[in-house]
């Protein structure tokens, strides 16, 4: 069978095994996203995910995963949301959850479809194959580029024309030649939609990404107090962000996915912050099962919560932040100190007379010590 022939087949296999998009690229070509990565981590953007710095010379370049690779089939999954992401942030008491986390984990689904079509492609060709979903070391969103699945836009996520901002990506490695697609064209022109919007000001610069001023970072990777600074402009997200990708105009070739795993559950359409706020650890874990949410485990979840709370301007939502302020995790006691300083400035700072002394916790009695009243996104930086 041809390298021309061999890519048909791939493709077809791919498509069978599920998936709404294939391409392929050389896997073992020297490329300027190692240069790009190496920046990146040089310059302290990944913040606290040290694993980015700990596996940096595997993340590279695909070679440095196997030497053996030559190719690489890079897959998509589409998962066009049924309504915009961003209506969501005008109900305040309500819960914004990121688009790819309403349902189940799409590492899981992704990994299943992509060893069955790595399992057909070796079965039908004998050749060596290595299979990938992000959570390796291995830049996927170059290597859709690189394949023509699409490009990397001016908020470094992959946009399709078929697809806009919303497809999943996977990577099949090979040691089989197999003719490449020719990479795909930046089509952003002189758009700055996604880098507009950002409410924390994370993009340094086009198509650069300062991770420790992204939401989806601060709510998912983040693991401490949330940096005063980026609370009140994180409003009511509670995990990850989609407002770079939801403005992107790409979005109107986009379509309502057809995988029934990315619809939303009813009960994440838009959760009710209060009842969130209340979730113990079995409860979070039931809330959250199968979902890509429950990574992150219940007490960095409520964290986000009660940062949300905070910015409800809702009074009455008090009686969901104050059972929080005697909560075993000082992670959340932090956070519902907060949450209560913006809601009621005179609880504050009755509450604080008595309980500032008793608190254990260096970074909650810090919390206890703010000013008695609000006065900006940057009044208690």
């Amino acid at each position: 069978m041809t390298p021309a022939t061999l890519a048909d087949r791939v493709k077809s296999l791919a498509l069978d095994a599920g998936f709404t998009e294939a391409r392929i690229t050389r896997a073992d070509e020297a490329w300027e996203a190692e240069d790009r990565l190496r920046a990146f981590v040089g310059e302290g953007r990944h913040g606290t995910m040290a694993w980015m710095e700990e596996t940096l010379e595997r993340r590279v370049r695909p070679t440095a995963m196997w030497p053996e690779a030559k190719s690489a089939v890079v897959v998509g999954l589409d998962y066009g949301p049924e309504t915009d992401p961003l209506e969501i942030l005008e109900r305040k008491g309500e819960a914004a959850i990121s688009v790819y986390a309403r349902n189940k984990d799409y590492h899981d689904l992704i990994k299943k479809r992509l060893k069955r079509f790595a399992r057909a492609f070796h079965e039908e060709t004998g050749e060596a194959v290595k299979v990938f979903v992000d959570t390796a070391p291995l830049m996927e969103k170059p290597l859709a580029a690189k394949s023509g699945l699409g490009w990397q836009g001016k908020h470094t996520n992959l946009v399709s024309r078929a697809h806009g901002s919303w497809l999943f990506l996977g990577v099949m490695l090979t040691a089989a030649e197999l003719t490449p697609d020719a990479p795909e064209t930046d089509h952003c022109g002189s758009c700055r939609a996604c880098l507009d919007i950002c409410p924390t000001n994370a993009f340094p610069a086009p198509y650069q990404i300062d991770a420790r001023r992204c939401i989806s970072y601060l709510t998912i990777e983040h693991k401490g107090p949330i940096p005063h600074e980026f609370r009140a402009p994180m409003g009511n997200r509670i995990y990850g962000c989609d407002d770079c990708l939801a403005v992107c105009p790409w979005n109107k070739f986009a379509r309502v996915t057809q995988e029934t795993a990315f619809h939303p559950r009813d009960e994440l359409k838009g959760p009710k912050l209060a009842e969130l706020a209340a979730l113990d650890d079995a409860g979070f874990r039931a809330y959250f099962r199968a979902s890509p949410i429950k990574r992150i485990g219940r007490d960095r979840f409520v964290r986000n919560v009660l940062i949300a709370l905070g910015n409800s301007q809702d009074p009455s939502l008090l009686a969901a932040v104050s059972p929080r302020l005697e909560d075993a995790s000082a992670l959340v006691r932090g956070a519902a100190v907060w949450a209560l300083w913006r809601l009621d400035a005179d609880r504050f700072a009755a509450e604080r007379a008595e309980r500032i002394e008793s608190e254990a916790d260096a970074a909650v009695r810090a919390e206890w010590a703010l000013e008695t009243t609000f006065n900006g996104p940057d009044a208690s930086a």
